[in-house]
């Protein structure tokens, strides 16, 4: 495919780069070390189903849900900033 400077599976290159760093910053902010058995912000106790599946777990599933709705997350932009490989 003609793409003016890029080279050939350059697209490909920067789409895997793109998913690659998303993984990596996901899984940095994924809990770590010891759990909590009642929620950091609002003292109610964890469920034990829940600090089971994710060790580390700080918060109630409420203030997580709270949480991650005002986290404004990665805004999916390309970090070569090429225009036309933008994943939103």
């Amino acid at each position: 495919m003609a793409n003016g400077w890029a080279g050939d599976g350059a697209v490909n290159e920067q789409i895997d780069a793109t998913v690659t760093d998303g993984i990596r910053r996901a899984r940095s902010r994924l809990p770590q070390g010891a759990g909590l058995s009642h929620c950091a912000e609002c003292d109610e106790p964890i469920a034990p189903e829940r600090r089971q599946a994710l060790p580390g777990v700080r918060l109630c599933l409420a203030c997580q849900k709270l949480a991650d709705r005002d986290d404004p997350g990665c805004s999916g932009y390309n970090r070569r900033a090429s225009k036309d490989s933008q994943l939103r």
